[in-house]
C-alpha cells in the first residue's frame, strides 16, 4: 500500500511542525497539582537514554496508573525538557507519567529509537513502585513520531519481549501518528528508515492484531503533515481483525493541535486531553 502523492511530501515536515510546541514549556501556563518527582533516570548507557517522572500531588486512590509519553520530532529532534507541560497535563488527571528522551537520527536509525522506546517503557514499569504507580496498569502515549514509537512497541511483540517485558503495555494512544507511510522518498523517512531490510517492518499497520492492547487513535482532519488517513487505516485494520480500537477525528485540527490542546492555553479548542485520559482511565482501571 502506497500513498506517495498524499502523504510522503508532508512527512518531511514532521520535525518542523513539532518544534514550536516546545515554546509552550516556556511561555504557556501549567497544570497544578503535579510535581516532577525524578529527573534523568537512566534506562541505558547513552546520554539520551534517560527519563523524567511526574506525579500527581492531589488526593486520589493509589497506586496510580502509569503512562509513558513519547514526544514527536520526525525521529531526528526533540528534548524531554520541552514537553514537561504535556506530561504535567496527564499527571494532573491522575497518572504517574514517565517522559523519556530517545536516540535520534543521525546518531541512530531504525530500529534503534524504537528499541529505546521499549527500554524506557520497561524501565518505567520497573520503577513504578517508587512513585506510588502500579506497573500492572501501564500505558504508552505518543504524538507524531512519538505515536509511531508507541504503536510500534505495542503492536510488534518483539520489542517489549526483547527487554523482558512482553506484557507490560496494557493500553496505547496515538496522537496524529504516522502508521503507514511507504514508500520512503523524503528526507525524514529515508534517513530514519531507508536502511531497513524490510520496509514493511517499520510500519505499525503491518503489526495490527486482534489480541493487541486496547488502542486509542486521535487525528485532526486539517492535518497536512500526517494525514488522518493513517488513523483511519489502522483503526479499520484493527477492527477488521477483531481488536479493541477507538478512533476520533477532530474537525479542523492541524497536526500540532492534537498535543497543543493538552496545554491550558489551547484546551478549549478540542476535548483531546479529556478523551484520551478517559480512554486510559477505562483501559487501565483508574478509579
Amino acid at each position: 500500500m502506497t500513498r506517495r502523492g498524499l502523504f510522503a511530501p508532508a512527512l518531511g515536515l514532521l520535525a518542523a511542525a513539532c518544534s514550536p510546541l516546545a515554546m509552550l514549556n516556556t511561555f504557556g501556563p501549567r497544570d497544578g497539582g503535579v510535581r516532577r518527582a525524578a529527573r534523568d533516570i537512566a534506562y541505558g548507557d547513552d546520554p539520551r537514554q534517560k527519563l523524567d517522572v511526574y506525579v500527581p500531588t492531589t488526593p486520589g486512590d493509589r497506586p496510580w496508573p502509569m503512562l509513558v509519553l513519547f514526544y514527536g520530532g520526525g525521529w531526528d529532534s526533540g528534548d524531554k525538557t520541552h514537553y514537561a507541560w504535556a506530561a504535567q497535563a496527564l499527571a494532573a488527571r491522575g497518572f504517574v507519567v514517565a517522559l523519556p528522551d530517545y536516540r535520534l537520527v543521525p546518531q541512530v536509525h531504525f530500529p534503534a529509537f524504537i528499541e529505546d522506546a521499549a527500554m524506557a517503557t520497561a524501565r518505567a514499569g520497573e520503577i513504578a513502585g517508587r512513585f506510588d504507580a502500579d506497573p500492572g496498569r501501564l500505558g504508552v502515549i505518543g504524538q507524531s513520531a512519538g505515536a509511531h514509537l508507541a504503536l510500534m512497541i505495542t503492536l510488534d511483540r518483539r520489542y517489549m519481549a526483547a527487554v523482558g517485558a512482553p506484557d507490560a503495555i496494557k493500553a496505547a494512544a496515538g496522537l496524529a501518528g504516522p502508521y503507514e507511510f511507504l514508500p520512503f522518498d523524503v528526507a525524514a523517512s529515508v534517513n530514519a528508515f531507508g536502511q531497513a531490510p524490510d520496509p514493511l517492518e517499520t510500519q505499525p499497520l503491518s503489526f495490527a492484531r486482534a489480541d493487541a492492547p486496547s488502542l486509542w487513535l486521535g487525528h485532526g482532519t486539517a492535518d497536512v503533515v500526517v494525514h488522518a488517513e493513517d488513523t483511519v487505516l489502522l483503526d479499520a485494520r484493527m477492527r477488521a481483525l477483531g481488536g479493541d480500537c477507538e478512533a476520533r477525528l477532530y474537525p479542523d485540527l492541524r497536526h500540532e493541535d492534537l498535543i497543543a490542546t493538552f496545554s491550558p492555553l489551547f484546551r478549549r479548542k478540542a476535548t483531546v486531553l479529556a478523551d484520551v485520559t478517559g480512554f486510559f482511565a477505562r483501559a487501565l482501571g483508574q478509579a
